[in-house]
């Protein structure tokens, strides 16, 4: 995988309650049946919820917290223009990771709910100090495992330690197999945004 150093501007501001959204912001490059996006891409720029995502970036990589960026905050990273009130993750459940995730919480000063939805074996975490979110998921609609999204997963740069997100093929996929009116409500956006990514990559395999 490419480790060029690109710069790019995140996507849009993370609103109030970190409401992820992007409206001018580049699609990632397509490749094959998965969204490939160089490693190390760096994204600069002000928006709200920046310093958590700089934050969120350094623990994990400090605690080694293995997770990956999924949904629709993921995606507005990728490029696509759609919004959400919190950030979510599929992360590993072993015994170490769920340490892990409890040192995390207590570094960010976020509550922990262990877990929020017993049947969808969900971790919740959440700060009412600013209203912070983020949901910690051990299986998702559509995805194999994780390890399988991992392999596919870009590593984006937030301010100088990387943040594993899913690639756009991953995220369409776990939406239309989750079959939700909110996750279907969107697909069509998703799949344009990919269809540019690919479009975008070959254009630029085609230049001499």
């Amino acid at each position: 995988m490419s480790r060029n150093h690109t710069k790019h501007r995140i996507p849009e501001r993370l609103a109030p309650r970190y409401r992820v959204g992007t409206s001018h912001s580049r699609p990632g490059l397509g490749r094959g049946n998965a969204t490939v996006f160089p490693v190390s891409k760096r994204y600069h720029g002000a928006m709200d919820a920046a310093p958590h995502l700089h934050q969120i970036a350094k623990l994990f990589h400090e605690l080694k917290l293995e997770a990956v960026m999924i949904g629709n905050a993921a995606a507005a990273i990728m490029g696509a223009p759609v919004t959400t009130v919190d950030i979510d993750f599929l992360f590993r459940k072993t015994p170490s990771n769920i340490l892990k995730l409890k040192r995390f919480a207590k570094a960010m000063g976020l509550v922990i709910y262990n877990p929020f939805y017993p049947a969808a074996q969900m971790f919740r975490l959440s700060r009412d100090s600013d209203h912070l979110q983020l949901d910690f998921c051990v299986r998702i609609d559509g995805i194999r495992s994780y390890e399988s999204l991992r392999s596919r997963a870009a590593a984006i740069t937030f301010g100088d330690q990387p943040l594993l997100i899913a690639s756009m093929a991953d995220i369409i996929k776990s939406k239309r197999a989750a079959g939700r009116p909110q996750d279907l409500a969107i697909l069509v956006t998703l799949e344009d945004t990919y269809a540019q990514a690919q479009a975008s990559e070959k254009t630029k395999t085609a230049q001499p």
